[in-house]
């Protein structure tokens, strides 16, 4: 009998259960090498919830483009952003499971596990086996839902304990983008920096999608990018529909951080290949906003809560050096979240009051 199965069973009446919380995010390379670069992208880049195409075309991309041409160029750029320590993503998420785990008390399992690389899914599940926990609750760090992540995960989740026997109760959580503790601590975090850097204006750069993801999670008999503001307007198809709850997102955070709607905008970042992605595109935006004139701006990355080669090396190096060959004066990059205990107790509270395994 495997732990999972012994977990079926009511435990002592003098112990209280012991809960599992499962953290997932993307993942990252163990190394900044062409070597585990590529073995990272072929995992990534492979999962069809990632790369939307028919297999054969997925497959001709992936080994005939893609992998003999970006891993030295990808592993030049994550070697911009490495620490000591390693990978961001990957030391920033530790720290962000640790403080859920010191929020939430010796009754609570925490553990991490990537999507794709290490520590996995598989090995994070693994760990909370060991550890005899009686109940599962899982916690995909992506505050806004797409089928490219959220659904990749569960569906890794699900793979995962079908090959156990038994599994203890289980709960997977949605997107958190609408709790008010992910603008209010975000804000705490990144306001003190915000107001020494003065920005003329703020713009909020969301991770991309292609515009077909969008459209296959669309629940609005095909009024998905129909129109410029539909993601925009009342009504809009807010459960399923990533835009919408970036731009959500974005005038949340507005409000938290005491902005005027006049001095923020939302665009969109790290588009890849040729198919149409959502708009704005970030890049394209830069060039608008110097003709209006504004010449220090501030960028926040709502959609990743560590930070990452997206956020350090895309808009800190790359996104900077752009602004500045526009004639902008300076461009400041907010910290995303990460481990900030500030944030962990977000995550903490928003266990307690989501899972109901977590509750008395």
């Amino acid at each position: 009998m495997s732990l999972f199965q012994q977990s079926q069973l009511d435990p002592p009446l003098d112990r209280p259960r012991r809960t599992g919380v499962l953290l997932v995010n993307l993942g990252t390379p163990g190394s900044p090498t062409p070597q585990a670069v590529r073995r990272y992208l072929r995992e990534f880049l492979g999962d069809p919830r990632v790369l939307t195409l028919p297999a054969p075309i997925r497959w001709l991309l992936l080994n005939l483009v893609i992998l003999p041409t970006r891993p030295r160029k990808t592993a030049a750029a994550y070697r911009a952003i490495w620490t000591a320590a390693g990978s961001p993503l990957l030391v920033h998420s530790l720290a962000l499971r640790d403080g859920v785990a010191r929020e939430l008390g010796p009754e609570f399992r925490v553990e991490l596990g990537m999507r794709y690389g290490e520590p996995s899914i598989a090995s994070a599940v693994a760990t909370l086996e060991q550890a005899g926990i009686e109940r599962l609750v899982v916690l995909p760090l992506f505050p806004q839902y797409a089928s490219s992540v959220t659904s990749s995960a569960s569906v890794e989740l699900t793979r995962v304990l079908a090959r156990a026997v038994d599994h203890p109760p289980l709960e997977i959580l949605g997107p958190f983008y609408d709790e008010p503790e992910f603008a209010s601590s975000w804000a705490a975090i990144a306001g003190p920096g915000l107001a020494e850097f003065a920005p003329d204006h703020v713009l909020f750069s969301f991770h991309g999608l292609p515009e077909d993801q969008i459209r296959t999670s669309d629940r609005t008999a095909g009024h998905c990018l129909a129109r410029p503001d539909c993601c925009v307007a009342a009504g809009a198809d807010v459960p399923r529909c990533y835009r919408a709850q970036c731009f959500r997102t974005a005038e949340n955070l507005r409000c938290a951080l005491g902005l005027a709607r006049e001095r923020t905008s939302s665009a969109f970042q790290s588009r890849l290949g040729p198919t149409p992605w959502i708009r704005p595109f970030t890049d394209e935006e830069l060039p608008l906003l110097r003709q209006r004139g504004i010449r220090r701006l501030a960028v926040f990355c709502p959609s990743f809560v560590a930070d990452c080669l997206e956020t350090l090396e895309e808009v800190g190096i790359r996104l900077r050096e752009q602004w500045k060959s526009l004639g902008g004066e300076e461009l400041w990059l907010a910290p995303c979240p990460n481990g900030d205990p500030r944030f962990a107790a977000a995550v903490a509270s928003w266990l307690r009051r989501r899972g109901p395994a977590l509750r008395p």
